[in-house]
């Protein structure tokens, strides 16, 4: 069904759902929506100028009940907004523009909820691309590409006067050149932001500072540009194209490959084990590009094309059930001499489970159990050896589990267990004793072989 750059879908089915307003004209771009505290207003912004067959300029406000434009809230933004985040009195926005309302505000402001302007304001030298307000603290945090807010240095992450715009605290040394923060979130105590850097000595990690007074908790060292954070039940979803996260505790080295979902420990950035994964996808080829929380699911969404190697484009979701089972090991025969079999395999590995059981099967009847931790960058070589009759023929067959789900049967190992070891030789049987042969004349000697 047609949709021009807004769609709506039932979060229980994924059906498309009848709330469609066109967003068009400018670069007919939604780059940003966020819903209002009590959920009954979704601003949109992006680079529009048209929302069906209204004339808004890059910022609006849907009524989420009825899906309807609310057409007397206008607040005439020069240019791309990019950031939104609300409070019950406020509309915070950040992005590319100049004015807003006919007014002075360079790249980051502040509406009611009625679109008319604030007296907030802030002077951002270049693009503001994320926006967390902590109104409990009296901050707004501000990350983007920017150098300079308010006359004074501030490399891409600021936090301001909630209600002027004034300063309160820059972050000197967080981010090296050639880094820009992309994400902004919070809970209570702390704030996360994530980062995007081109070039070498660069930052594409997460940070997690103290809300009540700056101060870095935690800095992560993995590459590949972090796009969205969430901190949700006392972990650090991330929408990124990680590698080479090695440095970081839980980490993995740099293989040529990227993980694009990431979970770490609030309290000291372990990356936990939870590897779902996507694919770069379409467009600039990032992958996921946005998380959000919901009754207990966690969604995506971005420019990817497939969900852990299953078609699924530009939206997707995980729960608390764990449905997928491990991947099935393939078994192989080692070794086997008299009485014995032994059997390996390479570790398989689970998305959201460490640990892992394996089931060894002897012509169908399970006798022996094991347990490995693994990862899908260190998978370790595992063996079972068996004692069996010497002589006889076997199938063996492995399972893993996570403690929920099974996988699949390997293919069975056939094995035919020698009667004895493959050095000891057969003992000649005794021959009968021979009646004497009658003596014959000697043979003459040959004569020698060398040459004369």
């Amino acid at each position: 069904m047609k949709r021009r750059n807004f769609a709506a879908f039932d979060a229980a089915t994924g059906k498309l759902l009848p709330c469609a307003p066109s967003f068009t004209g400018n670069n007919h771009t939604v780059r940003a929506m966020k819903a209002s505290p009590d959920g009954r207003v979704l601003y949109v912004g992006g680079s529009f100028n048209q929302v069906g067959s209204v004339r808004v300029a890059n910022l609006a406000a849907l009524d989420t009940a009825g899906c309807s434009l609310r057409k007397s809230f206008k607040p005439a933004v020069s240019a791309t907004v990019r950031a939104i985040d609300t409070t019950d009195r406020a509309i915070y926005f950040g992005g590319d523009f100049g004015r807003v309302a006919g007014q002075p505000r360079n790249r980051v402001a502040a509406v009611a909820t009625t679109g008319s302007l604030l007296p907030f304001r802030a002077d951002v030298d270049l693009p503001v691309r994320a926006l967390s307000a902590a109104t409990s603290h009296g901050r707004l945090f501000v990350g983007g590409d920017f150098e300079s807010v308010n006359g004074q240095g501030a490399r891409s992450l600021v936090a301001l006067d909630a209600a002027s715009g004034k300063t309160v605290l820059t972050y000197p040394g967080w981010f090296p050149p050639q880094s820009s923060v992309k994400t902004i979130a919070r809970d209570t105590t702390r704030f996360y932001v994530g980062a995007e850097g081109h070039g070498p000595g660069i930052f594409d990690g997460r940070i997690a500072g103290r809300l009540a007074n700056g101060t870095m908790l935690w800095k992560d060292t993995c590459f590949g540009a972090t796009q969205s954070v969430l901190p949700y039940k006392g972990v650090l979803y991330s929408a990124s194209h990680a590698h080479n996260c090695n440095e970081t505790p839980g980490g993995f080295p740099e293989r040529g490959d990227r993980q694009h979902l990431l979970a770490q420990s609030l309290d000291n950035r372990r990356i936990l084990h939870w590897f779902p994964d996507t694919n770069d996808g379409l467009g600039e080829k990032v992958g996921p590009r946005t998380l959000a929380v919901s009754a207990g699911v966690l969604w995506a969404g971005g420019e990817f094309t497939r969900v852990n190697d299953v078609p699924q484009q530009g939206l997707t979701r995980f729960g608390n059930r764990d449905t997928g089972a491990p991947k099935v090991p393939a078994l192989a025969l080692s070794d086997t001499s008299p009485g014995k079999v032994v059997v390996t395999w390479r570790a398989s590995w689970d998305r959201d489970d460490a640990s892992l059981t394996y089931r060894v099967y002897r012509d169908g009847k399970l006798v022996a159990q094991k347990k490995k931790a693994s990862t899908y960058w260190d998978r370790p070589q595992m063996t079972y050896t068996d004692t069996v009759p010497a002589g006889t023929s076997h199938r063996y067959a492995i399972e893993v589990t996570d403690g929920t789900n099974v996988s699949a049967k390997s293919n069975s190992v056939t094995v035919n267990v020698p009667k004895r070891a493959a050095q000891e030789k057969a003992a000649p049987e005794e021959a009968a004793p021979e009646e004497a042969a009658p003596e014959e004349a000697a043979a003459p000697d040959p004569l020698a072989g060398d040459p004369q």
